[in-house]
């Protein structure tokens, strides 16, 4: 008989973390396991990871779904497409438990290249929001480590000292050599939006994340078709679980990117629809995590594995936490990789 249980814990990070909604010093994570009463070889475990102030299901009775999902997790083992509506953080988990149960608690979900070894996944460099000199810092670190792909954090200095940084970068690296993307997390007020888009376009940044706040779909899709700078979407794609209204969104608003996140986006079979969607109309794609502990990088770079796209994807957070669980997932020359001779240690998850 298949049964399930969960429990929280608390990821505390390196270093603060920051951003314009503010600054991470921990994150909560849910672990889902599943078992069959039956068979102890037969178990499986997901990451259940909500961002607050970005996951509306933790204002919508997220603890009390997860206790239900566990207790009736008989209704839940065919993941319809309707399933967890307006929970994805769970989805994903149950999608990931599900996954590592049916390969009997191995944690390799495919196999290919990447959970082979011979193949990696090229990953950008994120760099936090801080003080200049400490932007400048993460920068020169990560272009020292091999990065051809930066993410800077913008918003919560002054625009134009994150300008100036930028403009350092592109002093001693060309775009060909190293591309910049920055990540504005809706910051820009609608006024000063258009100014600032082409400064930095003016230094051949690779593209924007969300430059202003979700909810403004009129003004979002006049930006996307009037910016000189490519446009990519990531809060914006929050809450929007049907197809209908997926497709939707892609006509309306028509944007250079979408930056997919299954924790936020509706789980694996979510983000697989808006590819589906993006590739028919030509908009580009990327995979990022949302900050999960190496239980659900791991879910999310084996499904990234499978997907056909050259582009960086944002997967290079597993080395954020000082209480993460060791496990065969590394990076090395800026591409993230799975050690297959690397066994998992998921004593402080157990022992917590």
């Amino acid at each position: 008989m298949i049964k399930a249980a969960y429990k929280k814990y608390i990821l505390r990070f390196k270093q603060p973390a920051g951003t314009s909604r503010g600054v991470y010093t921990e994150r909560k994570s849910w672990f889902i396991s599943v078992f069959d009463t039956d068979n102890p070889l037969q178990t499986g475990l997901g990451e259940c990871a909500p961002l607050p102030g970005l996951s509306p299901e933790l204002d919508t009775g997220f603890a009390d779904k997860l206790a239900d999902t566990c207790i009736n997790i008989e209704r839940y083992c065919d993941l319809t497409p309707d399933a967890l509506v307006g929970f994805p953080s769970i989805r994903m988990g149950l999608e990931t438990a599900f996954l590592d149960y049916r390969n009997k608690g191995t944690k390799i979900f495919y196999s290919n290249g990447f959970t082979e070894g011979t193949r990696g996944i090229g990953i950008n460099g994120l760099v936090w929001m801080g003080s200049p000199e400490f932007l400048d810092e993460q920068i020169r670190n990560k272009l020292n480590e091999g990065y051809a792909c930066i993410k800077l954090k913008v918003g919560a200095i002054d625009f134009d000292a994150e300008l100036s940084l930028i403009k350092k970068i592109r002093k001693e690296y060309q775009a060909e050599d190293v591309e910049i993307r920055v990540d504005a997390n809706g910051a820009f007020d609608p006024e000063k939006v258009m100014d600032r888009l082409n400064a930095l376009a003016a230094l051949h940044v690779h593209s924007i994340e969300q430059p202003v706040k979700p909810g403004q779909p009129d003004f979002l899709a006049w930006l996307c078709a009037n910016s000189p700078l490519p446009i990519a979407l990531d809060e914006e794609l929050t809450g929007i679980d049907s197809w209908n209204h997926k497709q939707e969104l892609i006509n309306d608003i028509h944007p250079q990117f979408l930056v997919l996140k299954p924790s936020l986006h509706g789980g694996f079979r979510g983000c697989s629809e808006w590819i589906e969607l993006a590739d028919a109309s030509d908009i580009g794609w990327w995979v990022t995590s949302a900050l999960e502990s190496n239980i659900g990088l791991n879910a999310i770079a084996q499904w990234t594995s499978t997907l056909r796209c050259d582009l960086h994807h944002g997967l290079g957070t597993g080395q954020l936490f000082v209480n993460n669980f060791d496990s065969p997932l590394y990076i090395d020359n800026a591409e993230l990789k799975h050690d297959g001779h690397k066994t998992w240690d998921l004593s402080s998850l157990l022992n917590d």
